[in-house]
């Protein structure tokens, strides 16, 4: 029972409830990966093979972690009943390309398929309309992709946007019907795809289901808030008729409604399973009681909930600053200045950040910090887009599956080798025979050395395959003569390469699949320690309250409190299930702060070119001011504000 040392006794009746459907309201801060790691180590310590236990979140990031954890802790419980092994910890996408490529995507008929990136999935949307002579300039690819993925992932076909009396949902049911015509030719499945195809095989196919079900008799299911129709349809598949289902979630961090995230699935699990297990992880270990107390203040007002109260043992902290700023550069210069008392206080310069609530807000905090010489990182910048990086991926799928003409359009003339536009029409309308001249031999001289790194990949590791793409593709040489950027574009494919020493140990090509997999798969948060991955740059973290998620920081500032900004107001008035879910995001970059809080707002803000008089928002209005600390730039509490 050494699992259970070191837990509350909600933390323990999580633990101790093995079979049957078991649900966990995990606030805040309150140790779910701890609970989840020691309920799953408890398991095996009582006799339950590891190899029967699966665990599912959403982030590469999340998944790693958990992994780790486990790994650390199983190292207690006699080998002989470790099997050797460790639990399956996989994020949701993954698990489809691990059953995808067991089984088989496009109805068992495809085992050897690309995972197209989101630059990949544009350019085929652009194809599709093109396709149908629409001018993407009238019909933007990135709204009709949205489309597509919203229906997709609440499990509607082409036919339903077709349907529908708005003619941009029409023509976006149109697209999409070519679009997934295109995919299934090029053998290639997009994000989507992955858990749409993972549905279907665990619904569709018996041996599959039958597979999983007798493998993984205990599931785990974390950030269960987060999940839309498409992956409460994996879990409950997965579960199968063991309803050995343990969900973890916390119904008052749901924020991702505009992916398709479905907050019923939480709140209404004990409709689903009325004989499940409820236990309610309410204290707090991450924040001081005045952050706790502020956050339950601001969540409490939402009723679309499951009705619970943190609460903290740690110690009482400072009060949460509050200023007022003239307009966005003052509050941004009102940012850094705490930032370097901050610093010279302490605290490290990545253990603070800066949260807004939409990305335009980063313009102003960039240049403030950038005048001050303080060092920051933008959460989005990320290595695995950098064009050189990309084309080098693309060499690896293109030599792995000839058939994704994305990846072949993309590389084919990268590094210039003398083939136009012109030449690449006719080679994918006509194909290489009607080709003729300089231009047929430069194809054939393409095909051929991705034939080359086909068979050198297979005899060499991931690393030394890069290694190789960079040299005979002349992407080496060409960024040596390059003396713009070509010395920062050489650095990169460099830190690919170091990279790539992660993959060696792997048999085969299955090195070159999994380095494919995880950089497609990368999510922002998961490129957090590794955004700008070349340079050495460290310092404060920005980023939106959406991309905090998980995270948490010993200082935190909420940026743009004002109406219309935060909560983020689209149309006249904001009501229902948007405004509870704005409360919700303002609850979330609360509790991302462990010591330190700080709340902004600014008088005056140009947004779209104009600058308006702003009004404070409600959620500063909520803070009983017991709990706040006026401040002025020159340091002076007292500032009145006018709330």
């Amino acid at each position: 029972m050494q699992f259970l040392e070191g837990l509350n006794n909600e933390q323990k009746k999580a633990v101790l409830a093995i079979e049957g459907p078991l649900l966990i309201v995990a606030g805040a801060g309150a140790g779910k990966t701890k609970t989840i790691v020691h309920r799953m180590c408890h398991m095996i310590e009582s006799g339950i093979a590891p190899s029967a236990i699966l665990a599912v979140t959403f982030t590469n990031k999340a998944a790693k972690e958990m992994r780790e954890r486990v790994v650390l802790q199983i190292e207690a419980i006699p080998a002989a009943l470790r099997e050797g092994t460790i639990p399956f910890v996989s994020t949701f996408h993954s698990l489809g390309v691990f059953l995808l490529r067991k089984f088989g995507a496009y109805d068992g008929t495809v085992k050897r398929f690309t995972i197209l990136d989101d630059a990949d999935t544009m350019s085929l949307i652009k194809e599709s309309l093109q396709y149908f002579g629409l001018d993407p300039k009238q019909n933007e690819p990135r709204s009709i992709r949205s489309l597509i993925s919203r229906a997709a992932n609440a499990m509607q076909s082409p036919d339903n946007l077709m349907t529908e009396s708005n003619p941009h949902h029409r023509i976006a049911g149109q697209v999409w019907k070519r679009y997934t015509a295109l995919k299934k030719e090029q053998k290639s499945l997009d994000f989507d795809d992955l858990l749409l195809e993972t549905v279907k095989l665990l619904e569709q196919n018996e041996t599959a289901r039958t597979w999983c079900q007798e493998t993984w008799h205990y599931i785990h299911i974390d950030e269960y808030q987060d999940t839309n129709e498409v992956q409460y349809r994996i879990a409950r598949a997965l579960a199968g008729p063991r309803k050995n289902l343990c969900v973890v979630g916390d119904s008052d961090q749901s924020i991702y409604s505009w992916r398709g995230a479905n907050i019923k699935n939480i709140l209404e699990f004990e409709r689903d399973y009325p004989e499940a297990t409820v236990v309610l992880l309410e204290e707090n270990y991450r924040s001081t009681k005045t952050v706790i107390a502020a956050a339950n203040e601001i969540v409490n007002k939402n009723t679309y909930r499951t009705p619970k109260n943190l609460f903290t043992n740690n110690a009482e902290g400072e009060l949460i600053s509050v200023y007022a700023a003239y307009d966005e550069n003052d509050e941004a210069k009102f940012i850094v200045e705490r930032c370097i008392e901050q610093i010279d206080s302490g605290v490290a310069a990545d253990d603070i950040a800066i949260l807004f609530r939409t990305n335009f807000q980063s313009r102003a905090l960039e240049e403030a910090f950038l005048s001050y010489n303080i060092p920051y990182q933008v959460l989005g910048v990320r290595f695995f887009e950098r064009k050189e990086v990309k084309d080098v991926l693309s060499y690896i799928r293109a030599a792995q599956n000839p058939d994704s003409l994305v990846d072949i359009k993309r590389i084919i003339n990268t590094p210039v080798r003398g083939i136009g536009k012109v030449t690449i029409v006719n080679l994918f309308t006509h194909g290489i025979d009607s080709l003729s001249g300089k231009a047929a031999i430069s194809v054939k001289n393409f095909f051929a050395l991705l034939e080359q790194i086909r068979e050198f990949s297979e005899l060499h590791s991931v690393s030394e395959t890069i290694k190789f793409i960079m040299v005979e593709s002349g992407m080496q040489r060409a960024y040596k003569e390059d003396k713009i950027d070509g010395e920062e574009r050489l650095e990169n494919l460099e830190e690919l390469v170091t990279l790539g020493l992660r993959y060696d140990h792997f048999d085969g090509d299955e090195g070159l699949e999994k380095l494919l997999e995880d950089a497609t798969l990368m999510s922002d948060q998961d490129n957090l320690s590794d955004a700008g991955a070349a340079s050495t740059k460290v310092g404060v973290k920005l980023m939106t309250i959406h991309a905090a998620k998980g995270l948490e920081f010993g200082t935190v500032f909420v940026t743009g409190l004002e109406h219309g900004l935060f909560p983020h107001q689209r149309d006249s008035k904001l009501t229902g299930a948007d405004a509870e879910e704005e409360r919700r995001l303002m609850y979330v970059a609360v509790t991302r702060a462990r010591k330190k809080l700080f709340l902004t707002y600014a008088s005056m803000r140009t947004i779209f070119g104009m600058r308006d008089v702003r009004l404070p928002s409600e959620f500063l209005m909520d803070v009983p001011d017991e709990y706040i600390q006026r401040e002025s730039r020159s340091g002076e509490s007292g500032f009145t504000v006018y709330l």
